[in-house]
């Protein structure tokens, strides 16, 4: 049971961290007001939310199985605490930093019409510190983080996202709100 616990803990894993770094990327689509070519940009939107919510169900999942494993030895203290586990703390701690920023980005989404736009914002700019940190978790401690196939897809969707990040934080960034003001594009 435990070589299936094990198994399983490694694909949610692998998963959650492809899904998170659609979802950057979508999210990153999404504000700038441009729509994909045939797709309109509320369908970005939608795409976004589910791709994240994928995202955060396979981290619960690699999470959970890990912790049923009695290879990982993972405890509930583990998962809330960083940098305590017993197998490479400092990249086991760098996963427990990733789940609370997730944590935190899943419940001021669901509380967003609660908590008002400027708070979401706020905690939502978590995800450009969140994504290199699980990165760095995935690499460091996840088994197949020496791979070729995981450092050249990590390599790729990391060049990615720099390029989308670039893009995002560069003038000619289209931003639906100055639109909706009458500014300049």
């Amino acid at each position: 049971m435990d070589d299936a616990l094990w198994a399983f803990g490694r694909v949610s894993g692998l998963l959650s961290m492809g899904l998170l770094s659609l979802s950057v990327l979508l999210g990153i689509l999404t504000r700038s007001g441009r729509p994909l070519p045939g797709i309109p940009r509320f369908s970005i939107t939608l795409i976004h939310r589910n791709v994240s919510l994928l995202a955060a169900i396979f981290l619960v999942f690699h999470v959970g199985s890990l912790m049923l494993d009695s290879f990982a030895r993972i405890n509930p203290v583990d998962v809330v605490v960083p940098f305590l586990g017993a197998y490479k703390p400092f990249y086991q701690g760098l996963g427990t930093v990733a789940l609370d920023l997730m944590a935190a980005v899943v419940i001021t989404s669901l509380l967003r019409h609660r908590i008002g736009q400027r708070a979401f914002k706020a905690v939502h700019w978590l995800t450009y510190a969140m994504w290199p940190i699980a990165m760095v978790h995935t690499l460091g401690n996840g088994t197949d983080g020496r791979s070729s196939w995981v450092v050249g897809s990590t390599i790729g969707v990391s060049a990615a996202l720099v390029v989308a990040v670039l893009w995002r934080l560069s003038a000619s960034f289209l931003d639906t709100a100055k639109l909706r003001q009458g500014g300049a594009r």
